[in-house]
């Protein structure tokens, strides 16, 4: 059994207890409050009146799959020989021992999604992992299949209309093979539930007879409403088709970035779109991103859309998600909807709000206590537990 005390406890649900204590135990928050009675076993950790939080959540990052400061030989993000592949896996490309993941202990961030990148239309399958150290990154995943990355905009049109000189080449080339193959994993779901049913024709053979195909079997998860077709749009006209398109399946979808999202928060709103705004601090390395800044997550929260901040990391290192938090608070949304848009609203963007994002009970034992105020740019984790286990002090070595 592990214990907090004499703590500034923010839970990531708006409550802050003054003076609180954290009990955990078996990987879990057993009690928390400021009336906790700590058992004479557990092994007592003193905050000294220091900010603890929830660990912090990275809703969309590459960390593992793009290795920092190595070249091609690290570079898994995209498997850019394709604009459909959506059978690869961002699990199979994750390196745990990649650099990246020290600056997720440093920023106190205990959960990312990492997943491939924006080159291809379908770009593969996301997976949810917890950033404690590890030489096997089973060991870490939190939830194998949390989306189905795709992509609108400028990244597909430059991978292959401007260097390969293929399809796609257009804004509507895009939009047509996003179409075009979730008709396909539409119409290869159907024919499965036939054969399930006992109804078989041509089509409904074994992989032998040539109906397995892999890119459709994982993109039947997307047209099941099983995971959530995660689609990256930074300009207003990309994030409406995004919306257009995922309406007329009927899936469900997250919209990643979201820069010019501030053109259209009630449109998001009303549709109930949740999105991954970010990274607010990235240069305006494309024409697209020339909005980039704080007033999608403003506009957002103004409307009551649902949205989380992201880092996008290594685009922007996750260190500093914190930092990018508390500006958007001076920005205009207030430190309570900024530190839930990197904790409990990152995991509900998820969908792994039922084990981190927030101090409660029975909940991951994920926990932060910070050198000042979490909002602050210049505080950093002083200690990170995850899973009910300290895996990072600051000023530590080994």
């Amino acid at each position: 059994m592990l214990a907090i005390i004499n703590a500034r406890l923010y839970t990531g649900e708006g409550e802050v207890f003054e003076d609180a204590q954290i009990l955990m135990e078996d990987g879990k928050i057993t009690a928390f409050g400021d009336d906790v009675t700590v058992p004479s076993e557990a092994e007592v950790i003193d905050a000294n009146g220091a900010p603890v939080t929830p660990g912090l959540v990275e809703a969309h990052g590459h960390v593992g799959v793009s290795n920092q400061g190595i070249g091609w030989e690290g570079s898994d993000t995209n498997e850019a020989t394709d604009p459909v592949t959506s059978q690869v896996s961002a699990l199979d490309g994750i390196n745990p021992e990649e650099r990246g993941f020290r600056d997720f202990l440093r920023g106190g961030v205990t959960t990312v999604q990492v997943m491939p990148g924006s080159a291809n239309i379908i770009g593969g399958e996301a997976v949810t992992i917890k950033s404690k150290p590890t030489s096997v990154v089973d060991d870490v995943v939190l939830r194998r299949w949390t989306g189905m990355k795709a992509a609108l905009g400028e990244n597909p049109k430059r991978a292959y209309g401007q260097r390969k000189k293929s399809a796609p080449m257009t804004r509507m080339g895009s939009a047509a093979l996003l179409r075009e193959w979730l008709r396909k994993a539409r119409d290869y779901h159907d024919d499965s539930g036939d054969a399930e049913n006992g109804e078989t024709d041509s089509c409904s053979e074994d992989s032998d007879g040539g109906k397995y195909d892999a890119r459709l079997e994982a993109l039947a998860g997307v047209i099941r409403g099983e995971v959530p077709l995660r689609i990256h749009a930074h300009r207003a006209d990309d994030i409406a088709t995004a919306v257009r398109i995922a309406e007329e399946f009927g899936i469900d979808y997250s919209i990643e970035h979201c820069t010019q999202g501030f053109k259209l928060p009630e449109f998001l709103a009303k549709r109930g779109v949740s999105s991954a705004v970010g990274p607010c601090l990235s240069r305006e390395s494309k024409v697209e991103l020339e909005d980039v800044g704080f007033d999608t997550p403003v506009a957002l929260h103004k409307a009551k859309a649902a949205f989380c901040l992201t880092t996008d990391h290594p685009v922007v290192r996750v260190m500093y998600l914190n930092m990018i938090a508390g500006m958007a608070s001076a920005e205009g949304i207030g430190d309570d909807a900024a530190l839930r848009a990197v904790t409990l609203a990152a995991a509900e963007h998820i969908g792994v709000d039922d084990r981190v994002g927030s101090i409660r009970q029975g909940k991951d034992a994920d926990v932060v206590i910070w050198t000042g105020d979490p909002l602050d740019g210049r505080s950093f984790a002083s200690r990170v537990i995850i899973d009910g286990e300290v895996v990072y002090e600051k000023g530590a070595t080994g």
